[in-house]
């Protein structure tokens, strides 16, 4: 206010900040001084407000949000941190399990290659590798059929095989009652279809009484 007072004579003198054609108070001064007034006022009012004890306060308040946004952000790392470890080593996980079944697929298909030249014998093995358990009940299917035609090569009567079967003895049959075994199995995926449930293990244990029976004879 006491520089607006020293000021105050100059202004008046000064054709831009002097008086108006009218002789009152310059307009421009006017306005100057309404400013002045309302920063001096907001200073008033912010000098009140924000006493030390305020500021302490507001520095400790925005040191707490300041830590608990810190916390959090550091939590939320090491959590994004542990997922991303969790997926990887998952994801790992899968393409292990994924690879050592292919090499067990493969594997069964050169042993299969490797047993036998019989392409129908590679066919029922290769039914074996599937994970559909159709393909499970049609191996052993193709399998009865093998036995059915080479019981014919051996000279068994009958239009069945179960007829053969019947025609047959232990004494030119060895592994006559693995045959039964596993013809019956035969009948219960012929004759109950889809209701029949045949696990993977228990086809394969059907199949290779086929084998055994197989291999008595050179047929595979």
């Amino acid at each position: 206010m006491y520089l607006f007072q020293v000021l105050q004579p100059i202004i008046d003198q000064n054709p831009i900040f002097g008086n108006s054609v009218q002789n009152g108070s310059s307009t421009f001064l006017k306005w100057e001084y309404g400013a002045y007034k309302v920063i001096e006022w907001a200073g008033g009012v912010f000098s009140a407000v924000l006493t030390q004890d305020t500021w302490n306060v507001v520095k400790a308040v925005l040191s707490v949000v300041s830590i608990f946004c810190i916390t959090v952000i550091l939590y939320c790392s090491v959590r994004m941190f542990e997922i991303r470890k969790k997926e990887h080593h998952h994801i790992e996980e899968e393409i292990r399990e994924y690879a050592h079944h292919r090499a067990e697929k493969e594997k069964e298909k050169e042993h299969a290659k490797q047993v036998s030249e019989n392409p129908d014998w590679v066919r029922v093995i290769s039914m074996l590798s599937s994970d559909n358990p159709a393909q499970w009940k049609l191996a052993v299917m193709e399998a009865d059929d093998m036995l059915g035609r080479l019981m014919g090569q051996l000279g068994f009567k009958g239009d069945s095989l179960g007829e053969k079967l019947k025609s047959a003895d232990q004494k030119h049959f060895k592994h006559l009652s693995m045959a039964w075994e596993a013809h019956a199995v035969r009948n219960h995926i012929a004759h109950e279809g889809a209701s029949f449930e045949l696990t993977l293990r228990e086809a394969r244990r059907v199949v290779a009484l086929y084998e055994v029976i197989f291999q008595e004879f050179g047929f595979i």
